[in-house]
């Protein structure tokens, strides 16, 4: 019985022995004559795993000119991005350079993109929501949320704590 793996040839050196094992032919015989090679299942399987690249992985790996961090790779590549100066090699000054041109994702649109929660949109009316300021500083945000609370009536502390209460009436408890 045979294993089909797609590589060329492999399917060709590949069996399963009558005891369960996978034998493996090699291209070419060891230095000690060693011309096949036998695995158990579950060793074969790990042999093939470690093959496997890692998720997001560049298979494909760039040097000299277009790799990414080169000086130069903004003069071979369409895109014109790199770390190489915009005013060299015929780019004319008044010119935006490309790699300005790049904006990154708004938090806003990584909120809708993300979770699906559009920020833009009023959730009562539907009409446009405009952000006018993003507050940052702990201090500032503690005052706004401590005059909120007392605007809406409820104590201003952090962490509440219950109200202390009696201990059990023992005579509940007791036995007769």
């Amino acid at each position: 019985m045979s294993l089909y793996l797609t590589p060329g040839g492999i399917r060709k050196r590949l069996a399963l022995t009558l005891q369960g094992n996978v034998r493996y032919q090699l291209k070419t015989s060891y230095r000690d004559g060693t011309t096949h090679v036998i695995f158990e299942s579950l060793d074969f399987m790990a042999k093939l795993a470690a093959l496997v690249p890692k998720p997001r992985a560049n298979l494909t790996r760039y040097h000299g000119v277009l790799a990414s961090n080169s000086k130069q790779r903004i003069f071979v590549t369409p895109a014109k991005r790199g770390k190489g100066n915009t005013q060299k090699q015929g780019v004319k000054v008044d010119e935006p350079a490309l790699v300005n041109c790049h904006q990154s994702m708004t938090w806003a649109k990584r909120l809708k993109r993300v979770f699906n929660i559009d920020i833009t949109i009023c959730s009562r009316c539907g009409g446009a929501v405009r952000i006018i300021a993003c507050i940052d500083d702990p201090s500032v945000i503690k005052k706004i949320l401590a005059h909120l609370d007392a605007k809406s009536g409820t104590p201003a502390t952090v962490n509440q704590i219950p109200e202390p209460r009696a201990p059990p009436q023992e005579s509940l408890w007791a036995c007769p």
